[in-house]
């Protein structure tokens, strides 16, 4: 939380980006990066885990200082960050947040006081600067929302659910979600006419990210929030502003999520195209080399042509077609269009007996692939019987701590159970993908991580992987210990489809990754045959999540309303 003021007039708003640079040690995390947010603009910062999201917003509230380049932040409103966590002192009450968040109010209004008492001391006719200072001052109060700063924080407290924390409450008695709501709270009551916000929606039940989205869509300033939820990042903004950890670059698209969605589209559609047209120029180009090549004899004639200088002119001119297309075929080589990524793909059905080493040729089971009874996971789990079969789909929900990761590594036959049975269909493949990233060895390579388990050398599996558009041929030696969350989340994707399975069981899918990718999923998971397992707090993926739902509370199973 830190609100900072400025007083210039209002035809002053600028919010720049020139060239900026940051790195922290030898790690890149923007550069060169130029943009500008045009006032009154509401944007959504995206990108997977690690990508610089946070940094871009430090840098636009001033709390860091780029390497290289120049950051440009005026507004005469004042400016509100709002960063991921609290930096206060426990001991601190809430009442001394909110007095920190109204300081710059707290100040304007003391000036209005001195500058009263002033006018109120100066006897007889009022000195005409004094009163055109005075009124200027009243004029900033007001825009600002003075009057009304103690309102604004009653309704930002209530509407984000801490009505019941009472302003002498120390924020060391506070759990961290409500620190982070406090913090979201007085930055708002601040009401500064740009609002930088770094996931304000997390802590926050529906009903308060509800409130959260009617006072940023009523918001008259200007807005930019970086946010993993999609619903929310529709609902109240009109630019998309994609931070590439790769490029280290920003890129800005227009037209909120739906113009995001569509420049992505025609991108990649664009690239098809150019790669379609690289290999048939490089086809053509082939066959006209080949078929020169087999005009002339094995002493470059063509006995074809004639005898004489008739003979010679075709040699040359042939000769020259030849070379000319064999210079273009060169190009062609050492400037290939790489082919597009392949949409992602969960590949389904039960293992043919005959690719299993000792077993015997068997139907694929009709029955169900899983069936837990009576398990128990000390007091974390409590399930009577759950059965999933060929094809189900089902949503395990419930509050943080109900139990839902706990089922699903016993699905997975990542943890055994207490008590209670679990079975297994013969044969049945199953694909889990945890919400705790697995812990590779410091050295293993990503291509080694991904090829792991897989018949031959890792080398071999390099195409594979990056025919999925989720590394760069730089990637592959890079340690997986030295990949961010979201690099690891995306290998760990590689590795689910390009292995087949029958069940999937997916503890948050959508976590650390980019939104684009978070699409490409659903899409994938809505082509898949299996059956899937999920849990997941993304209100958009759970929304459109078809089959069956299950919901847990303190590891028992409830009544789904």
């Amino acid at each position: 939380m830190r609100p900072r003021a400025h007083h210039p007039s209002q035809s002053q708003s600028q919010l720049t980006l020139s060239g900026v640079t940051k790195a922290y040690g030898d790690r890149v995390v923007l550069d060169q990066v130029s943009l500008t947010v045009r006032p009154g603009e509401k944007a959504a910062v995206i990108g997977e885990n690690g990508s610089g999201k946070s940094t871009l917003l430090r840098l636009l509230a001033g709390a860091e200082e780029p390497d290289g380049g120049e950051v440009t932040t005026v507004f005469p409103g004042g400016t509100g960050h709002l960063a991921q966590t609290l930096d206060l002192a426990p001991g601190l009450t809430v009442q001394d947040a909110v007095d920190l968040a109204l300081a710059g109010l707290r100040e304007l209004a003391a000036r209005i006081s001195a500058a009263e008492t002033a006018l109120g001391g100066a006897g007889g006719e009022p000195d005409p600067a004094l009163l055109d200072a005075y009124g200027e001052l009243l004029t900033a109060y007001e825009e600002r929302g003075g009057y009304q700063a103690d309102a604004r924080t009653d309704a930002a407290l209530h509407g984000l659910g801490l009505g019941h924390v009472t302003r002498d409450r120390t924020l060391g008695s506070l759990s961290g979600g409500e620190c982070s709501r406090l913090a979201l709270a007085c930055v708002l009551a601040a009401a500064p006419e740009l609002l930088l916000l770094d996931e304000p929606t997390n802590h926050l039940d529906r009903r308060a990210v509800d409130w959260l989205a009617e006072r940023l869509r009523a918001h008259r300033g200007t807005l930019v929030v970086v946010t993993h939820d999609r619903d929310f990042l529709e609902r109240i903004t009109s630019t998309v502003l994609e931070v590439d950890r790769d490029l280290c670059t920003v890129v800005r698209y227009g037209d909120g999520w739906a113009g995001y969605l569509a420049a992505k589209a025609a991108a990649r559609a664009r690239w098809a195209q150019r790669y379609a047209e690289w290999r048939g120029d490089l086809a053509r180009t082939e066959a006209l080399v080949a078929a020169s090549g087999r005009r002339l004899d094995r002493t470059g004639r063509d006995p074809g042509q004639g005898f004489g200088k008739h003979r010679r002119s075709s040699e040359a001119k042939l000769s020259g077609q030849v070379r000319a297309a064999r210079t273009h075929l060169e190009r062609l080589h050492a400037e290939p269009v790489a082919p597009p990524p392949v949409p992602l793909r969960f590949g389904a059905g039960i293992a043919a007996p005959e690719t299993i080493p000792g077993t015997a040729h068997e139907a694929a089971p009709e029955g169900p692939l899983l069936e837990l009874s009576g398990i128990r996971v000390g007091d974390r789990l409590h399930l009577p019987a759950l059965t999933v079969r060929p094809g189900q789909r089902l949503l395990v929900s419930g509050p943080n701590g109900a139990g839902k990761t706990t089922l699903l590594r016993v699905l997975a036959g990542d943890l055994a159970p207490d008590a209670g049975t679990v079975r297994r269909a013969e044969h049945v493949r199953l694909g889990y993908l945890a919400q705790e990233l697995p812990h590779s060895p410091v050295r293993l390579p990503l291509l080694a991580a991904f090829a792991a388990g897989l018949p031959g050398l890792p080398e071999e599996h390099a195409q594979e992987l990056l025919t999925l558009g989720l590394f760069r041929e730089e990637d592959l030696p890079v340690p997986v210990a030295a990949l961010s969350a979201g690099q690891r989340q995306r290998l760990e994707l590689a590795r689910l489809v390009t292995r087949p399975a029958d069940v999937l069981v997916l503890d948050e899918p959508t976590n650390h990754v980019s939104l684009a990718l978070v699409e490409e999923v659903e899409q994938a998971l809505a082509g898949y045959p299996g059956a899937v397992v999920a849990v997941s707090h993304d209100p958009r993926f759970r929304a459109a999540f078809a089959g069956d739902r299950l919901e847990l509370r303190d590891g028992t199973p409830q009544p789904v309303s």
